[in-house]
């Protein structure tokens, strides 16, 4: 699994609440289970884990998780 680090714009906003990252504590995260897609910039740790719980993305997923 590759792929290429690099530095968002600075005008980039967040894809939650559309604030800009950098006026804040950034985090990036990528779907890396499908050719690490695009990444998915939010503004910080709040916006990240509205968007998991309005998306119901945990849904299922922790208790089928394996380390292997």
């Amino acid at each position: 699994m590759s792929t290429t680090i690099e530095t968002p714009a600075n005008d980039t906003t967040c894809a939650y609440c559309g604030a800009r990252i950098f006026d804040h504590e950034p985090i990036c995260v990528r779907d890396c289970t499908d050719d690490c897609g695009s990444p998915t910039y939010f503004c910080n740790y709040a916006c990240l884990s509205s968007h998991i719980d309005e998306q119901d993305l945990t849904v299922g997923d922790a208790c089928e998780w394996s380390p292997e």
